[in-house]
């Protein structure tokens, strides 16, 4: 179970909403290989200077950040899952018109005993 917590700019949700959710969603199925009804996602659109960021961080050329924080339980392989994450989410979010540039990941990973889902562990 996933949970995806995403910051990003009101306008871009504006324009967008429900269509970043299913890319995300998408890049879960392809990447993670998570059953397409393991859908856990919180979006935070924020106001402009809300999101502060190093435009050049790397030498990429950032104009905008959207933030994609993921934790889930510690068992998938970075190079066949987490990369194809990765890759995924810049497919998926792409097709939208966001940037490769412009977006961010960032995994954190824990144990089954970390969770709570609403019923007895």
């Amino acid at each position: 179970m996933p949970l995806v917590q995403v910051d990003l700019d009101r306008e871009l949700w504006n324009r967008h909403g429900q269509k970043l959710s299913e890319a995300i969603q998408r890049a879960q199925v392809k990447g993670l290989e998570i059953p397409p009804e393991d859908l856990f996602h919180v979006f935070r659109p924020r106001d402009p200077g809300e999101i502060i960021f190093d435009p050049g961080f790397m030498g990429v050329d950032r104009r905008s950040l959207l933030v994609i924080r993921v934790v889930f339980v510690h068992e998938h392989p970075v190079v066949k899952h987490k990369y194809a994450f990765y890759q995924a989410v810049v497919e998926e979010l792409g097709a939208l018109g966001v940037r490769s540039e412009d977006i961010m990941v960032c995994v954190t990973e824990n144990t089954y005993e970390d969770w709570y889902a609403g019923g007895v562990n």
